[in-house]
């Protein structure tokens, strides 16, 4: 059965499954889900707690001797097993089938790794555990998502702020989770039981916003402007060279070329088959909708003109280039950056 992680805490007070699956990259969430089913866990009587990592010398016999062993002993116990590459192997697979029956009222498994598709939601071990227990996955999280997370974070830690401080803590530490989390964490040891409101929230927390380069291309994509240009500029902060955002530009331009050729040939798009699944199909559209041919090609030339120029360090601020090639992929006219 499958939680989101923002109702897994109420989840966990409707009683414990005898497993639970917890994938996904994003760390504070998963952090906040291990650290409250341990916590349940332990409330539950499961005084013992066995951690195995399922890496490539790892023996699977362990866990069978760790599952096995439980009817030997009056405490009950958590054994919590990482599979660093989301997959245990044909073994591994095996042995986790074998084992699911199992799983009594005396041994809670906690199965965690990394981001998963739906490859590996459909394996037969996954279905076994699944079947018996609850799945979550971590992703990070944007917008209206992100706002409510803060919000709810805010309410657990006892602080109360208008939508201007979620707004703040979102700009402040975007693409961060945990470094959200651990301003808000700041934010109670001071203001716990308060009404805060922005300047004293200004006052304390920092600016640690994060993002990868493939983040802010589909912001660019989407035509969101400023925040285009923000986290653009937080890439320079990180140290990300000039070159690996060229390198972006040109990619997403080749790829927008042949979908507007294709589009003006009257073809339908078959988006799968270029790699874009569809969380990332409306950013896509909406470049297709606001670019025309002429405007692909000034901007091909463009990217073309920096590339080289980069290549031959002829630029003095290589980020307000990249900039002004952003701000083509949003919309805004070539004379207009050119500054006529």
């Amino acid at each position: 059965m499958q939680v989101y992680p923002n109702k897994f805490d109420a989840e966990l007070r409707q009683g414990l499954k005898p497993c639970y699956l917890l994938f996904g990259d994003e760390p504070q969430q998963k952090f906040s889900m291990v650290n409250a089913l341990r916590a349940r866990a332990k409330k539950n009587g499961f005084d013992e707690r066995t951690v195995l990592v399922a890496d490539k010398d790892f023996n699977w016999n362990q866990l069978y001797e760790v599952t096995q062993s439980m009817s030997l002993f009056s405490n009950a116990q958590l054994v919590e097993l990482e599979l660093p590459s989301g997959k245990p192997g044909t073994e591994g697979s095996k042995a986790l089938q074998e084992i699911a029956p199992l799983l009594g009222p005396d041994t809670l498994l906690l199965v965690h790794g990394p981001k998963i598709g739906k490859d590996i939601q459909k394996a037969k071990w996954f279905k076994a555990l699944d079947a018996i227990g609850v799945f979550s996955i971590c992703y990070p999280l944007e917008g209206k998502q992100l706002h409510s997370w803060i919000g709810q974070t805010l309410k657990a830690f006892d602080l109360h702020a208008d939508q201007s401080c979620v707004q703040l803590i979102a700009d402040f530490t975007e693409g961060n989770m945990m470094a959200a989390y651990q301003e808000m964490e700041k934010l109670a040891l001071v203001y716990a039981g308060q009404t805060i409101d922005r300047a004293q929230m200004e006052s304390i927390i920092v600016d640690q916003s994060r993002f990868t380069v493939f983040q802010m291309v589909d912001v660019m994509l989407s035509g969101d402007q400023q925040r285009c240009i923000k986290m653009l500029y937080r890439l320079e902060s990180e140290g990300i060279e000039p070159t690996i955002v060229v390198w972006a530009l040109a990619r997403e331009w080749q790829l927008l070329w042949k979908l507007k050729k294709q589009l003006s040939r009257g073809e339908q798009i078959q988006w799968q088959r270029h790699g874009i699944w569809r969380n990332r199909q409306p950013a896509y559209q909406a470049a297709l909708n606001r670019l025309s041919l002429p405007q692909l090609e000034q901007i091909r030339d463009q990217v073309r003109d920096a590339d080289i120029a980069f290549k031959q360090n002829q630029i003095i601020r290589p980020y307000v280039k990249l900039a002004h090639l952003c701000l083509l992929f949003t919309g805004v006219p070539l004379a207009m950056e050119l500054g006529a």
